[in-house]
């Protein structure tokens, strides 16, 4: 070949490639204006606000009337000794410790018994838990947890004692020691219900969009085969393989961190294959109409990244504004992982996991449908 037509002919194709993609609106949406639209929704939920909310489970009375006299007054005493001010709502005490630079930290002080602590401590409602006995103050925390060593710095600093009370010591840190406490044991059930989101998600909808793009589906219409059948058949296999990766998991997380499950087997068995249900549904529903790769990327990205951030699998999302709490618990990966981690450390039964089961399964079902209702072959 001509040596003046190689340079030519490569722009050319490049040219020609790049048109090709560009020409697709799904590519361009989910390319470049989706990647936005996350920025812009992730950074006014970590950004718009600069304080810094965290809860901290205060041992009491559950009439409040004993230990309210002590706790509270010890409470409001250290505060003034540090220039602070604390507030009292209907069912907290509330501390703002300002800082222009780093923002404000406020401290929100709920009065529970000694079991709800615990329960708050697992769920991820809080990291630490105060205790007060002889006008001393008491942490109860895991120590491996960054965020919990955090709020007892800020804390012994505003509590530390003075004039008669005796000062604080090493020994009023408590670590934490019992089973479901540790973050360990916070992460693996949330890990396993991602696990399900990504692999039907990835597994089904991936796998329906490139046999689609290399014309497999269209292949099959030949055939005597139903098409609830080919895609049943395709849920089942995703569900065997789910519990092949979720049991090996643990099995890991068994002999390497210690991790039991205190609920009931049936419980985590119903409330597995509802989540692997709902994913499945929502797979096929993603994947029924495109036929192009990358916007199938994009709707697949669209459903999991979302939730991965927001549904608490790596972290509590009672971290998130007060407003959002309640979208957040409604999305169907919350409701797996809060469900699993619920059998897991809390000794949950199949009585417990009813509604999250029902609620996953509908979706599952509700998606599958009009996915089938829509889907075509090519």
């Amino acid at each position: 070949m001509n040596e003046s037509h190689r340079y030519p002919q490569l722009l050319q194709l490049i040219s020609s490639l790049f048109k090709e993609i560009i020409r697709e609106p799904g590519v361009i949406f989910w390319g470049i204006v989706f990647p936005i639209l996350m920025a812009l929704g992730l950074g006014i939920a970590f950004t718009k606000k600069s304080d810094i909310v965290r809860t901290v489970a205060v041992i009491a009375d559950s009439s409040w009337t004993k230990s309210e006299k002590t706790v509270w007054e010890l409470l409001e005493f250290h505060s003034k000794q540090a220039g602070l001010s604390l507030s009292h709502h209907d069912d907290y005490y509330r501390l703002t410790i300002p800082n222009d630079k780093l923002g404000n930290t406020i401290f929100l002080f709920r009065p529970v018994s000694w079991k709800a602590a615990i329960r708050f401590l697992k769920r991820g409602n809080t990291s630490l838990i105060l205790e007060e006995k002889n006008s001393r103050f008491y942490y109860h925390f895991d120590p491996l947890n960054p965020e919990a060593q955090l709020i007892h710095l800020k804390l012994s600093k505003i509590l530390q004692s003075s004039g008669e009370i005796p000062a604080e010591n090493s020994e009023q840190i408590k670590p934490l020691t019992l089973e479901g406490t540790r973050y360990i044991d916070f992460l693996v059930p949330g890990l396993i219900a991602m696990g399900i989101m990504m692999s039907c998600m990835w597994g089904i909808s991936y796998g329906l969009i490139d046999k689609r793009t290399k014309k497999l589906l269209r292949r099959m219409i030949a055939t005597p085969m139903r098409k609830s059948y080919f895609l049943i058949a395709l849920i089942t296999v995703r569900i065997g393989m789910n519990f092949i990766e979720s049991t090996l998991l643990f099995i890991f997380a068994f002999f390497f961190f210690n991790i039991t499950i205190q609920g009931g087997l049936l419980a985590l068995a119903v409330i597995f294959i509802a989540g692997n249900i709902a994913f499945s549904g929502i797979a096929i529903f993603t994947s029924s109409r495109t036929a192009n790769t990358e916007i199938g990327n994009g709707l697949i990205n669209a459903v999991v990244l979302p939730m991965m951030v927001l549904s608490g699998i790596f972290f509590s999302y009672h971290n998130f504004p007060e407003w959002s709490i309640p979208v957040i618990k409604a999305l169907p990966l919350t409701l797996l992982a809060d469900a699993t981690r619920s059998v897991f450390i809390e000794g949950a039964g199949p009585a417990e996991v009813f509604i999250p089961t029902v609620v996953l399964s509908t979706i599952g079902i509700v998606f599958f449908v009009t996915g089938l209702k829509y889907f075509r072959w090519y």
